[in-house]
């Protein structure tokens, strides 16, 4: 077992000790568990965007400016401009784009890190699902109760001050780089230039 795994194992393992019934302390134990990765990973990505916050505006207006430039280069019907526009377009929605996933993996390193200290404690243990032939080992378990979590944990994430300040700044976004342009809306706003 990995040094960081042996310090957290009398902590975590005393989770699955709680009522001294293995099927409700297996079930108590990795709710517990999932709810803590939950919040962890939620922690963790919302201080990660944080950080990154600039850079992701940076690029998402930087898409666009080019977005918008490449359509009125193709009401224009300038096909060089709209190639070189469209092409720095798809290459800023790109950068944005990955830093965006690049988040999502700070949203789920703790939960691959409760798992890997699961297979440790729990590689063996099946559950047998009720009127079926067929059971859930621990990776299973661990799904079902991590996306249960998350689903209780939506319900007041909100209400908590952090999270409340990181929606706040979210919701902000829409009217921040404008919508993107549409091709008809250019082609009608370069006909009829008066009209709104």
């Amino acid at each position: 077992m990995h040094p960081v795994f042996l310090f957290l194992d009398p902590y975590l393992i005393w989770l699955y000790r709680l009522t001294g019934q293995a099927l409700a302390d297996f079930l108590i134990g990795t709710l517990a568990l999932a709810f803590m990765a939950l919040i962890i990973g939620e922690i963790t990505i919302s201080l990660a965007f944080l950080v990154v916050r600039k850079r992701i505006d940076q690029a998402t207006a930087e898409a666009a400016k080019y977005q918008r430039l490449s359509m009125e280069a193709l009401v224009e019907g300038d096909k060089g401009v709209y190639k070189a526009a469209n092409k720095l377009a798809n290459d800023a929605f790109g950068k944005s784009f990955f830093m965006q996933i690049a988040l999502s993996a700070a949203f789920l390193w703790p939960a691959f890190f409760a798992l890997a200290w699961m297979s440790h404690r729990f590689a063996d243990i099946e559950l047998q699902l009720p009127y079926s032939h067929h059971s859930l080992g621990y990776i299973g378990v661990f799904i079902l109760l991590f996306v249960a979590a998350y689903f209780l944990f939506k319900g007041i994430k909100y209400k908590l001050p952090h999270f409340r300040r990181i929606k706040q700044i979210l919701d902000g976004y829409p009217g921040r780089t404008g919508e993107p342009n549409r091709f008809a809306d250019l082609a009608r706003e370069r006909k009829n230039p008066g009209e709104t």
